[in-house]
């Protein structure tokens, strides 16, 4: 793999919202990320926090569109293509949402995927590689991460055995092969080593209520240093 030059890392940076904080999650599909969002929405809540939970793509008008353009297609995208779509939905989400939401101190904001999931599917598994996201991704608002990662992490079998439980009907992605879904892992484990200071790994194999536990102590580890401000 190319080696990544250091000026593409060293732009990305959390957004500046005193007692406000940017949380999303990633993992293949299986990893159980939509069932510990609402586990982590609920969490913060009780402790006081005002929390809003996004998807990616969508999270705006034009972005549920774009992601319904993708996810239904029946054409095969130029992996650049996706990049870019993904980009574009992502800035929109940015500018129209996150930002102006983060400025109310006390909010929390939970996105289900973000950028590791551009490197690791588009990166990596539509093998366009890694600095080529990077590069989209260096003009503001694009260079805005989140504080914190969690990366549910599962492996292949887990994942299959789930999807074949769950039964639900396959997108453009999801209908991908078994090694599709290993390029993801790969994708994964890729951006966790290039962000280690904000990715967190946790293995996703286990019961719910352990990774939840785990979940949780990241979450309560970055947000409650800072309690939000009291009501008025």
């Amino acid at each position: 793999m190319a080696q990544l030059n250091h000026n593409l890392l060293s732009n990305f940076r959390p957004p500046g919202f005193p007692g406000s904080y940017f949380l999303s999650f990633e993992g293949i599909e299986g990893a159980g990320k939509s069932t510990q969002i609402i586990k982590v929405k609920e969490h913060l809540e009780t402790q006081g926090f005002r929390v809003l939970v996004l998807r990616e793509p969508g999270g705006t008008s034009f972005g549920e569109k774009l992601r319904s353009a993708i996810l239904n297609t029946t054409t095969k995208l130029h992996p650049l293509a996706e990049a870019h779509l993904f980009a574009s939905s992502r800035a929109q989400l940015l500018t129209e949402v996150v930002m102006p939401e983060l400025n109310t101190p006390g909010t929390v904001i939970i996105c289900d995927r973000y950028i590791d999931s551009s490197m690791a599917y588009q990166g990596i598994a539509r093998d366009l590689g890694i600095g080529p996201i990077l590069e989209i991704h260096q003009n503001f608002p694009l260079n805005l991460v989140p504080h914190l990662t969690l990366y549910l992490r599962i492996d292949l079998e887990t994942s299959m055995k789930r999807q074949k439980l769950r039964n639900a009907p396959k997108d453009y992605f999801e209908a991908q092969g078994e090694s599709f879904y290993q390029d993801l892992i790969k994708g994964y484990d890729r951006a966790a080593e290039l962000f280690p200071e904000r990715i967190r790994t946790i293995d996703a194999s286990a019961d719910f209520d352990k990774v939840n536990h785990l979940v949780i102590k990241e979450v309560d580890r970055l947000i409650l240093q800072e309690k939000p401000l009291e009501d008025a």
